[in-house]
């Protein structure tokens, strides 16, 4: 088990002052807006631990927080955090720390503190967020992934909060090019939510990728983490591309983050009568960069990022062929895959159905196994099959 010795070694590896960043973090009644404007007051963060009980009242802070901070309760609270840190293998990344985002620095409200996951050199990296609705359908999954997958490709970092839907689809496309991507979290970092994604937060690690949360370890999904940590998402990327979300989706927060923040806004145009069609479409009438394919979005990329951008090893020959070449196929390979659609799923019965006597339903199972092996197509819940992008 860490002991507190360890868990001021965590400390120091990132920072001399991450401790006492994190005691204001964990100080009860400071918000991050207002723990960096204290800090600003007093001078610096050591000069917040050095002031008396008087002046920080004096400096606009309620009694208790006051009080948390000047009988050093607020440093035993960090103390005792890292030691649950370093007991997690994480780490932790505070504002003035050489390692902290540089965007996420320019925001007007950046987390305090940053408890990292794996590894903290790909959070200053070029990144395009990837986000969009929990229910997408097969044409946002097939988008989400097919996009992550060139883009990530291509160096840039995919990010997103590993929500369930296109958050996840976006993970596991840049997965899929052997990229890296930071899953931002709504929860603590020690906490996978949804727990499903265990998986994929194990191969982000493996993949050098990293997962961030500004939340205290043990943190629980409480509803209203996750828009808090959208701005954390949009605040990190160069950009935000918007796959499917409805009329109320929480999408629509990230949306916003990324204009307020002064950062690129790119939009997958979808079916007018889908109702997760409503975001980015509304999103392209007012303005958004209506996104195809990846070039759309290297196109509004910085001249310096585009200078660096180069597919990742081996990663064009894993992704899959958007026009879907069948030249390789079987015949009955090339019938199967002639029926199922790029964006709307098809179920197994209407396949037995359609190709009744040609194919027989054990050798139609076959064909369907051999073709989702090749990652020519994907099988979703209740049998149902959809065409990979």
């Amino acid at each position: 088990m860490a002991t507190k010795t360890q868990a001021v070694s965590v400390a120091r590896s990132t920072g001399a002052n991450t401790h006492l960043w994190l005691g204001l973090v964990l100080t009860p009644g400071l918000g991050p807006t207002r723990g960096r404007k204290l800090a600003e007051h007093c001078g610096g963060i050591e000069k917040v631990f050095q002031a008396s009980l008087t002046e920080l009242e004096a400096a606009g802070l309620r009694a208790h927080s006051a009080q948390s901070i000047a009988t050093g309760k607020s440093q035993e609270l960090a103390q005792e955090e890292l030691v649950r840190v370093a007991t997690a293998g994480a780490q932790i990344v505070s504002l003035d720390d050489a390692e902290y985002p540089p965007l996420l620095k320019q925001i007007y409200d950046p987390p305090l503190v940053l408890y990292v996951r794996g590894e903290v050199g790909v959070l200053a990296q070029p990144g395009i967020a990837i986000v969009g609705t929990r229910h997408p359908t097969p044409y946002g999954i097939g988008m989400a992934e097919r996009l992550a997958c060139d883009l990530a490709a291509r160096s840039l970092i995919i990010l997103s909060g590993m929500a369930r839907g296109i958050d996840s689809c976006a993970h596991r496309g840049a997965i899929h090019a052997k990229g890296k991507t930071v899953a931002i979290f709504g929860t603590g970092i020690d906490v996978i939510y949804p727990r499903e994604n265990k998986r994929i937060a194990d191969s982000i690690l493996s993949l050098g990728g990293a997962l961030v949360s500004e939340f205290p370890m043990g943190a629980f999904a409480a509803p209203q983490n996750f828009p808090i940590r959208n701005r954390i998402i949009s605040g990190m990327s160069l950009g935000v591309l918007v796959v499917e979300a409805g009329e109320y989706s929480g999408t629509r927060i990230t949306a916003r983050n990324a204009l307020e923040q002064g950062r690129e806004l790119f939009a997958v145009p979808g079916n007018v009568t889908n109702k997760n069609s409503w975001g980015p479409n509304t999103l392209i009438k007012q303005g958004a960069k209506l996104t195809a394919t990846w070039e759309d979005v290297w196109e509004e990329l910085p001249a310096e990022v585009k200078a660096r951008m180069a597919p990742a090893e081996g990663a064009e020959a894993a992704a899959p062929n958007l026009f879907g070449e069948t030249d390789s196929l079987s015949p009955q390979e090339k019938k199967v895959l002639a029926l199922i659609k790029k964006d709307e799923a098809t179920h197994i019965d209407e396949l037995v159905e359609k190709l009744e006597p040609e194919v027989s339903s054990s050798e139609l199972f076959a064909v369907l196994f051999e073709l989702e092996l090749n990652g020519r197509i994907k099988q979703l819940p209740g049998k149902n099959f959809v065409k990979s992008f």
